[in-house]
């Protein structure tokens, strides 16, 4: 994994990419908000559906937390539509078709084709406060409040 030159206490790189409804969205729009920007390699696929449905069980109380999940692939708007309304996915999904963010966050995996599984949790200053590089797909609701309540 190559996103060794990213780590906790680093300012996150901000970044613009259209959302499901082909929205432009930046990372700096989220200021003053903790974001759990996660990174995940295909909508539909067995184990995507499980993080992101993990993600949208979890979506109440991680709102209570004053957290906002941005997902992440190289699939397309459209793709990402589908994927949110066929999974009742309450949340952002970010389509990174050029492959740059995750570039620049280290997390370009399985030879360029994918994004890595990876969970970068951002505090309301854009700072990195934590990476989470093992996603539990079950129990990431979990990891993320954690990770926030112990930075």
């Amino acid at each position: 994994m190559s996103f060794s030159h990213l780590t906790s206490g680093m300012q996150a790189p901000d970044f613009s990419l259209p959302d499901q409804m082909g929205a432009l969205r930046s990372l700096s729009d989220f200021r003053n908000k903790k974001i759990a920007l996660y990174f995940y390699p295909k909508d539909e696929t067995p184990g995507c559906t499980t993080q992101a449905c993990s993600l949208r069980d979890g979506f109440q109380d991680l709102t209570k937390a004053g957290i906002i999940i941005l997902g992440v692939s190289f699939d397309s708007p459209e793709s990402h539509l589908a994927f949110k309304k066929h999974h009742n996915l309450p949340f952002i999904l970010l389509s990174d078709r050029n492959k740059e963010v995750a570039k620049q966050y280290g997390v370009k995996g399985l030879g360029g084709l994918y994004a890595q599984r990876v969970t970068f949790l951002i505090d309301e200053q854009g700072i990195i406060v934590s990476i989470i590089k093992d996603v539990d797909l079950h129990l990431h609701t979990q990891q993320i409040l954690d990770g926030f309540a112990h930075s």
